[in-house]
């Protein structure tokens, strides 16, 4: 059985090599991709631990399991939120630790422009709550407008509740035949301006690996502006 970790932020696959470069867990969907295709129809386990990111990037690794031709086991391992939710979705049996969480709460993003603009911005959001929404209801058979509601209200959800409603299979550890009563701040996402500045640093920062002094020097300055960048200095 191959495994594949998603664990980390989930971003797109163009600013996978920043987290690596600072040494922090992420995924992006070709990993998951590469990893499938290796795969080539064996079974896959999916381990799961992520406070979530781009949507667009979840939604992606979602349709990638859903995809694939042999069986998929997912294990949510410490929590699936935001993104990494979407994406856990994908696989044809998901279970729980039972020490772990699922959330699910609406799509956001930073727009600017005049009123027209946040006007739209916010339609298209509203749209994006319901495109998202599927995934749940496929896993789950509940009703859109009450997942739409849970969405709202950011609803983090036991291992009991998840498999009370259906976006879980199993509670890992547990006996099922019992019966079970019935972005928050995403800590570990680097902002947006950070990316771009980061882009904007890659020829003096060439992310190759390489243990000399210098190049160890270069990542400390590097981690130091990320810090300063993210005001926690």
């Amino acid at each position: 059985m191959r495994k594949i970790n998603i664990k980390g932020a989930i971003v797109d696959n163009d600013e996978k090599w920043i987290y690596d470069w600072f040494e922090m867990d992420s995924t992006c969907p070709k990993e998951v991709e590469d990893e499938l295709n290796k795969a080539n129809g064996e079974e896959v386990e999916v381990i799961i631990n992520s406070l979530g990111g781009s949507v667009f990037a979840g939604s992606e690794i979602y349709t990638l399991l859903k995809s694939y031709n042999g069986n998929t086991i997912g294990k949510i391992v410490g929590v699936a939120a935001s993104a990494a939710s979407i994406a856990g979705m994908g696989v044809n049996k998901l279970m729980i630790s039972p020490t772990a969480e699922i959330m699910i709460h609406n799509v956001s993003g930073g727009i600017r422009g005049d009123y027209r603009d946040m006007e739209h911005a916010a339609i298209m959001l509203k749209d994006y709550n319901s495109t998202i929404a599927n995934a749940y209801m496929i896993k789950s058979g509940m009703g859109k407008e009450e997942l739409l509601d849970m969405m709202n209200k950011e609803t983090w959800l036991t291992p009991e509740k998840s498999l009370e409603y259906k976006l879980v299979d199993e509670i890992m550890f547990m006996d099922n035949n019992l019966k079970l009563s019935a972005s928050i701040g995403v800590s570990n996402i680097i902002p947006h301006d950070v990316i771009n500045k980061m882009r904007n640093m890659k020829d003096k920062f060439n992310p190759t690996i390489d243990k000399s002094d210098i190049f160890m020097q270069q990542k400390a300055q590097a981690k130091l502006q990320l810090l300063k960048l993210k005001g926690e200095m």
